[in-house]
């Protein structure tokens, strides 16, 4: 076997020392977060369509889409929904201005610091696309109406769970149960 077979092929025990992917058992919650990677995955290309059909970058997209009516995000809070340098932003809404999506403004506190307000048209634009990515996959479309409640209910669970992501994903501690 190779070394980048071999790499990719081990993963890390709860010991935190490498084991090979073929003698790991896989918990369900595991093997659940494998699914809803798989699903969200796929639902990339629906977004990739979205920004594409109205020509935008999928970055100019994401950050547009993040964007609220009134106030905007100064661009650091948008390189953190993003998950980029703030000196990515910088393009990203040159060229999301230079289309008359967003304007700039300097900070009322403090002027160093510049919101990105959607235009009219961009919050038209930034409007249809969410209506493009409303919608659900078809795979939980597909559910019955019970069992599209309880996935609500178990992502809703995990979503809310106070735990930091640490090095096992913050798994420690189960999840309460739902209110009902």
């Amino acid at each position: 076997m190779n070394k980048v077979h071999r790499a990719v092929s081990v993963a890390a025990g709860r010991s935190g020392h490498p084991v090979p992917a073929r003698s790991r058992r896989r918990s369900p919650a595991d093997e659940a977060w494998a699914l809803l990677r798989e699903l969200l995955f796929a639902e990339r290309r629906r977004f990739f369509d979205a920004a594409s059909h109205f020509d935008l970058h999928p970055a100019q997209a994401g950050a547009l889409m993040q964007l609220d009516a009134e106030s905007g995000l100064p661009m650091h809070e948008i390189a953190a929904h993003l998950a980029c340098d703030n000196s990515n932003v910088t393009g990203i809404v040159d060229r999301l201005e230079a289309r008359g999506l967003v304007t700039r403004h300097a900070g009322e506190r403090d002027r160093r610091v510049k919101y990105i307000v959607p235009t009219p048209l961009g919050l038209e634009v930034r409007d249809a696309m969410r209506a493009r990515m409303a919608r659900a996959p078809m795979g939980i479309e597909r559910l019955s109406v019970k069992e599209q409640r309880q996935l609500r209910d178990l992502l809703a669970r995990a979503a809310a769970s106070p735990e930091p992501a640490g090095p096992n994903g913050g798994v420690e501690a189960p999840l309460a149960p739902a209110p009902r």
